[in-house]
């Protein structure tokens, strides 16, 4: 019986390693997975920024004609409200491109590691 289960695992094996010989894929990479993650992560935070962009104008059209249809200075100072916090919140959401943009050259060439050629010897 043992002799049984040790051939039945055997075969299961080498159908195994045949069946993932066959169905082997060679694969190319465009790029390291630092390529792929940079480009990825610019294309979201163009997004994020054009979508941003376009609700900033929706919203202060909002706010604009809000305050110009109000009779009530309380309506007009929470749309004055609104309008600086949609502000704000575009310009954070912007700045962080743009300082991301200007300090990424600085770490530019912190991407490798030196070998001391001395540790080799």
């Amino acid at each position: 019986m043992r002799k049984d289960k040790k051939r039945l695992i055997l075969r299961i094996c080498i159908i195994t390693v045949c069946f993932m010989v066959m169905y082997a894929q060679q694969v190319f990479a465009i790029g390291t997975m630092w390529d792929l993650a940079e480009k990825i992560i610019k294309d979201v935070y163009n997004k994020i920024a054009g979508i941003s962009t376009i609700l900033a104008a929706l919203m202060t059209t909002v706010c604009v004609v809000g305050m110009k249809l109000s009779n009530n200075q309380q309506k007009v100072d929470q749309s004055v409200d609104w309008l600086k916090r949609i502000w704000i919140a575009w310009a954070v959401i912007n700045g962080i491109g743009g300082f991301l943009a200007y300090i990424q050259p600085l770490f530019a060439d912190y991407n490798t590691i030196e070998v001391n050629s001395v540790l080799l010897r």
